[in-house]
């Protein structure tokens, strides 16, 4: 068991308070921060470049926006909280009457301490986001207000953070996060923060790593069909992947399952849930969410999942500023951080191999796996190192994977994976 709690804790901190949206220099000091961690090499793809049914956008970036009342008084401002301001505002500076700045105020009845959480990304507007206590409070009818946002749109870039760590095969795992989010703990940072840990623990073990690992840090949607788009090849090579978010709330663990049921990386998560007594629930796979929409797409189909603990939508703070510091707590990131390294562990292991003597039986004694006097062993409900042999030798035909075979024989999956590694050094058996 990984703790990190405090090194995550640390980062969640100091991430928290930033600006980010879909482009601008909020992304990039983030992905800096995160070059703490790991070594993310940082890609910028220019506005307006086309990425299949898609442009990327003029960049975004924000200095300053309040509302001041009659008497000159702030009664709104940005500095206190970046979600003040609806994400990908235009600038305006002027005096207004209440009738028109209504239409422009956003806020939760439901709610009243809360302020939601709102985007303009790809329609040209302005906006304001209060708790619906600041909208009774501050505001009234017949009064003038003067408003500014400081912002400004020009052609820039889309900025994303990649890493890929090698294993023994080129073959690839995904493992995707989004950086798009300002101030909101479990919604996404949890799962940027968390998915920097995971990498940085892979790079430790990297050299005893059977797969590689693709690890991504985009912004939601168009950052993943721009990674995917300039990525294309490598990207549909990709079967498996994860999508890391909302995995560090107060209340239960769950996890959506990837588009195709039963696919083995749904069975493994829900091994780990029970090896590690935690309940769960279960989300179906559907085409609401995060990035899976775009990487389970009809041209990449790839298989992902998501762990998550409070996920999105599910909770009452969801896009909204009480998803905070009080909400998130690191030892939920820790926790989630170490699910997913043994939900890793077990992918990692999930080789499909071929016997390279189909024909009849291997002479085991021959390559030194068989007790030098015969006559003895009796088959019995207890199985053993040799039962894992023979078993692995009659089901490795190049089709079925090694956790299939864990499942078949009811036998953890770390020991038929260390009687593959021995038939694969005396080449019995080979890599698909």
């Amino acid at each position: 068991m990984k703790d990190c709690t405090k090194e995550m804790g640390g980062y969640l901190k100091r991430l928290f308070p930033i600006n980010r949206s879909i482009t601008g220099d909020g992304n990039r000091k983030t992905l800096k921060i995160l070059q703490e961690i790991i070594p993310l090499k940082v890609v910028e793809y220019p506005s307006g470049q086309q990425v299949y049914d898609w442009t990327i956008p003029k960049e975004w970036n924000i200095k300053d926006a309040w509302i001041k009342n009659s008497k000159g008084e702030k009664v709104i401002d940005f500095q206190v909280s970046n979600l003040h301001v609806v994400s990908y505002s235009t600038p305006i500076h002027k005096k207004i009457s209440f009738e028109e700045l209504k239409g422009n105020l956003h806020y939760l009845e439901n709610i009243p301490e809360a302020i939601p959480y709102r985007t303009s990304y790809y329609n040209e507007s302005w906006g304001f986001c209060v708790s619906y206590k600041q909208y009774q409070e501050l505001f009234q009818e017949g009064e003038e207000y003067e408003i500014r946002i400081d912002s400004k749109l020009s052609n820039g870039g889309l900025s994303i953070g990649e890493i890929l760590i090698k294993g023994k095969s080129k073959k690839e795992y995904l493992i995707s996060c989004y950086i798009c989010h300002p101030s909101m703990a479990n919604d996404s940072l949890s799962g940027v923060i968390t998915t920097a840990f995971i990498a940085k623990e892979l790079l430790k073990i990297q050299d005893t790593l059977e797969h590689s690992y693709r690890v991504v840090f985009v912004p939601e949607t168009i950052g993943a069909i721009a990674y995917s788009s300039k990525n294309e090849k490598e990207m549909k090579s990709i079967d498996n992947g994860l999508v890391v978010t909302t995995c560090g709330g107060l209340g239960d663990f769950g996890y959506k399952q990837s588009w195709e049921e039963g696919n083995f990386i749904n069975r493994m998560i829900e091994d780990v849930f029970n090896e590690n007594n935690v309940m769960f629930l279960t989300y179906p796979f559907d085409i609401h969410g995060s990035d899976e929409r775009q990487y389970s797409s009809q041209g990449f189909r790839i298989n992902c999942t998501t762990i998550s603990k409070d996920r999105y939508y599910e909770y009452d703070y969801y896009h909204t500023s009480l998803d905070n510091l009080d909400f998130v707590k690191e030892e939920s990131l820790n926790k989630a951080l170490n699910l997913y390294l043994q939900l890793i562990n077990k992918m990692d292991k999930n080789i499909v191999y071929k016997n390279l003597y189909p024909n009849c039986e291997v002479m085991l004694s021959k390559h030194d796996l068989y007790p030098k006097t015969g006559g003895a062993i009796l088959p019995n409900s207890d199985i053993s190192a040799l039962d894992i042999i023979l078993w692995v030798l009659y089901y490795c035909d190049g089709r079925i994977d090694l956790y299939e075979i864990s499942k078949k024989l009811n036998v953890n999956m770390c020991l038929i994976y260390k009687e593959t590694k021995r038939l694969e050094n005396k080449k019995i058996l080979e890599r698909v």
